[in-house]
């Protein structure tokens, strides 16, 4: 099963669990983690289901490619970590 991982940071938003679920794309382990977390959707993704530009996705360690279709790999031993892309200076 696919660990889903949000970051501190959003909870001060939105209650976020870490999430086990299924998958065999991003989008699929997303929508999975929508099914119980309605409210995330909106945050992270935008009206189009894209990855919002405030947002970031880490795959096993690696920024994701697909940021409009969320079509990039995972494996059942996959963890995808869900963050707000910060900048400062």
């Amino acid at each position: 099963m696919v660990r889903v991982v949000f970051t501190a940071n959003l909870e001060r938003h939105l209650s976020c669990p870490e999430e086990t679920v299924s998958g065999t794309t991003v989008r699929e382990a997303l929508e999975a983690v929508f099914e119980t977390q309605e409210k995330l959707r909106g945050y992270i993704l935008d009206d189009q289901s894209r990855l919002r530009q405030h947002m970031v996705i880490f795959v096993d360690g690696q920024t994701i490619v697909d940021r409009v279709h969320l079509s990039d790999s995972i494996s059942p031993e996959s963890e995808i970590y869900v963050m707000q892309a910060l900048s400062g200076g």
